[in-house]
């Protein structure tokens, strides 16, 4: 992996572990809340899943990694579970993105640290 492309594959898949952990929280969350607040907690968490995915396709498009498109692809799944009032469901496909997404930001971290960037 060229230095540019690592450098990129690091940002984009740290920063969408890292929302994608916040949304895999707040999916946790909305079955606590009560029957009235569900609904706007629902479309709030689709909106916060719709922007990750937004910046999942301008990491996949901008590093040509696949593992972007696979958390993509779960993550689609995800807000249909979402949508469908199967939260618990949708946990175990944002893991499954979380999962995805990571793998390039590690391969990334170790060819910086091996030319002495990080």
């Amino acid at each position: 992996m060229d230095i540019p492309t690592a450098v990129k594959s690091y940002q984009f898949g740290e920063r969408a572990k890292s929302e994608l952990i916040m949304i895999s929280q707040l999916s946790m969350a909305l079955p606590g809340f009560q029957e009235n607040e569900r609904a706007g907690g629902r479309r709030m968490l689709i909106m916060m899943m719709e922007l990750t995915r937004s910046e999942l396709q301008f990491a996949a498009q901008s590093t040509g990694r696949s593992e972007f498109q696979n958390a993509i692809n779960a993550l689609n799944e995800a807000i249909s579970l979402i949508e469908s009032s199967h939260p618990e469901e949708a946990t175990r496909k944002i893991a499954a993105a979380i999962s995805a997404s990571t793998t390039p930001a590690q391969e990334a971290w170790q060819g910086l640290s091996e030319h002495g960037i990080l």
